[in-house]
């Protein structure tokens, strides 16, 4: 079935924002809710988009949408994410970026920071980072990804583990609201979790659309973040348990 004009855009939107609503687009188009409604779910049955109430999310599954669509996803709310992560980081501080757009984000903001050493699996970050002078950069080696400049592996494993971090900055692919981290990638899975032990203080970056995903692969409970950064409140139960467990909110936007 091929998609009309209206129904590439409502896609194009999704992918940009994560989400689509039943309302916001019966106004955007000019077309009742019913009309939305059977073109979201013509969408759902061409496995494009997941039914949720009152709208569609992008679908996920057991693989991670395209790189250039995660990059364009909450472009603005992840620059805001980004921005009040890295002024939590000071001058003259060791820390390890891992792979993810939310990351790359961050190391945008930190090429005023002064006296930084980087280490990161992500090629992106390493070339972003680049542009400060006063940022030593080390580049974990391992596999190239070559779907998103990701390095995972052995040799990852064992390069993380000859550094112990005053920061760990952290995203994943999905959240899930008993408070675990989740991702596509079992090889990445495996850094993840060594960036969180060889690192004094850890910190997620994630925007509200990682609720709305899911992945097979578990990395961490956030029991183990001690910041998260984040664009959404969370649901009062994991609210709830983050209070229990130290992990601070930092609400962003």
């Amino acid at each position: 079935m091929s998609l009309s004009f209206r129904q590439s855009d409502i896609l194009s939107i999704a992918k940009q924002d994560g989400r689509v609503t039943v309302d916001g687009l019966a106004t955007r188009f000019d077309v009742t809710v019913q009309t939305i409604r059977r073109d979201l779910s013509e969408l759902a049955d061409m496995g494009k988009l997941d039914r949720v109430h009152g709208g569609a999310v992008l679908r996920s599954g057991v693989s991670n949408i395209g790189y250039e669509d995660r990059r364009a996803l909450n472009a603005e709310t992840k620059a805001l994410i980004a921005q009040k992560c890295a002024r939590d980081i000071p001058d003259g501080a060791s820390v390890f970026m891992n792979i993810g757009t939310s990351t790359e984000a961050v190391a945008r903001q930190l090429l005023s920071h002064k006296d930084l050493m980087v280490v990161t699996n992500n090629m992106n970050v390493a070339n972003i980072l680049v542009e400060n002078p006063n940022c030593q950069i080390v580049v974990a080696g391992g596999v190239l990804r070559r779907s998103d400049g990701g390095l995972v592996g052995n040799l990852t494993i064992s390069t993380i583990e000859q550094f112990k971090f005053d920061y760990a900055i952290i995203g994943c692919s999905a959240l899930d609201t008993e408070g675990d981290l989740l991702d596509f990638d079992f090889q990445e899975v495996r850094v993840s979790q060594t960036i969180i032990a060889q690192a004094r203080k850890t910190c997620l970056v994630a925007d509200q659309s990682k609720f709305q995903r899911t992945a097979p692969a578990r990395i961490a409970s956030m029991s183990e973040v001690d910041v998260f950064y984040t664009d959404f409140p969370l649901p009062d139960e994991l609210a709830s348990k983050c209070a229990e467990w130290g992990t601070r909110l930092v609400l962003c936007g």
